[in-house]
């Protein structure tokens, strides 16, 4: 079953100009790890500092397997050297109501 990630962040306000490559860099290693099947970047319009990052997993297996590679010294990035604060992660499948 396929799996919907979204990762919801709000970087300093003296990082919000050098985000975008960052994430580009960051997230080219999100887009080849083992079962992402696409990761779509959304910036807030009233808030340069607000990211809200969409991600599509084979399974929630991946989307582990994936979390669990970003907590280790390969898989980290300064992305979160650039937080203002935590990042709110929510992870959905979809329903057929």
């Amino acid at each position: 079953m396929t799996i919907t990630s979204i990762l919801d962040l709000h970087v300093k306000p003296e990082d919000a100009a050098g985000t975008p490559a960052v994430l580009r860099n960051v997230l080219t290693a999100t887009r080849n790890f083992d079962g992402n099947l696409g990761v779509e970047v959304f910036l807030d319009t009233e808030d340069p500092t607000h990211f809200l990052l969409i991600e599509r997993w084979e399974s929630l297996e991946a989307d582990t397997a994936y979390r669990a590679w970003r907590q280790t010294p390969d898989g980290a990035s300064i992305l979160g050297k650039m937080l203002a604060g935590p990042p709110t992660l929510s992870t959905l499948t979809l329903t057929d109501i």
